[in-house]
């Protein structure tokens, strides 16, 4: 069965965030932000990531570059790409600062830390001794086909590790008898609520497709966080207009003589 995972608080560059230490055995370091330590007023005190919520794009601007400094990047390679609940892998090898429409990041390089923006959905950390991805599975993504779509650019899935980064829960997240049938058959994924409601686990979907294709149970970890009450974490259910957090990673540079540096 997939693990729990505790988040451990971390202070870098003013910042107090999470890390995800299961990642470093792979050579990756990975963090989650919090709600706490940028400039944002409400409703998207403080650490807002998001451009798109409402928030002064100065203000969005100024916390991205904070969070770029606790990666040590320059604010332009925090690649944050424009998320539309789809399944699109943007490969970043070859990326040279356009514009990005996707919802899942691929890279092996160490000069960029990669993000993805969430406020309920599940935010996807997969890792190999090669690459790294991080990927935005809400209800639509993980429907779509974005997880599949991920590990299609990793050539041994039972060698990746995944993560699955604080997102909602089952007890908070109700949804309707359209987006429920999606997920039907999907063992333990959907639980009945009051009259044509239903209950929906993002990460049993999640974790039931990184089974279905070659992720090894052992191999999955889930964070034992949630975003339910919109305190620690930003949350669409909790609170409408919110900002957004990040899962933000990086390959870890090496130094001349081919040892691990420090971010």
């Amino acid at each position: 069965m997939p693990s729990p995972v505790t988040l451990r608080a971390r202070h870098r560059a003013g910042l107090s965030l999470f890390s995800l230490d299961d990642a470093t055995a792979r050579g990756a370091d990975v963090v989650v932000t919090t709600r706490a330590g940028g400039v944002s007023p409400p409703p998207w005190d403080s650490l807002n990531l998001g451009d798109h919520v409402g928030d002064e794009p100065e203000r969005v601007a100024e916390n991205r570059r904070r969070v770029a400094a606790a990666m040590g990047v320059e604010a332009a390679r925090l690649v944050i790409a424009r998320q539309v609940h789809g399944r699109s892998v943007l490969d970043l090898d070859e990326w040279r600062g356009e514009p990005l429409e996707g919802d899942a990041l691929v890279t092996t390089r160490a000069d960029l830390a990669v993000a993805v923006l969430v406020a309920d959905c599940v935010p996807l950390l997969v890792v190999d001794d090669e690459r790294l991805a991080v990927a935005h599975a809400g209800w639509r993504g993980l429907a779509d086909g974005v997880v599949a779509a991920t590990l299609a650019h990793f050539a041994w899935p039972e060698r990746v590790r995944v993560v699955l980064g604080p997102h909602i829960s089952p007890a908070r997240y109700q949804v309707g008898p359209e987006v429920a049938e999606r997920f039907a058959d999907i063992p333990d994924a959907v639980v009945p609520d009051e009259g044509d409601r239903r209950r929906l686990d993002l990460a049993a979907v999640a974790t039931h497709q990184l089974l279905d294709h070659g992720v090894t149970a052992e191999h999955i970890s889930i964070a034992s966080a949630v975003t339910d009450d919109g305190t620690v974490f930003f949350s669409d259910r909790a609170a409408r207009p919110c900002g957004r957090f990040a899962l933000v990673a990086r390959r870890r540079p090496y130094d001349s003589r081919g040892k691990e540096g420090s971010p």
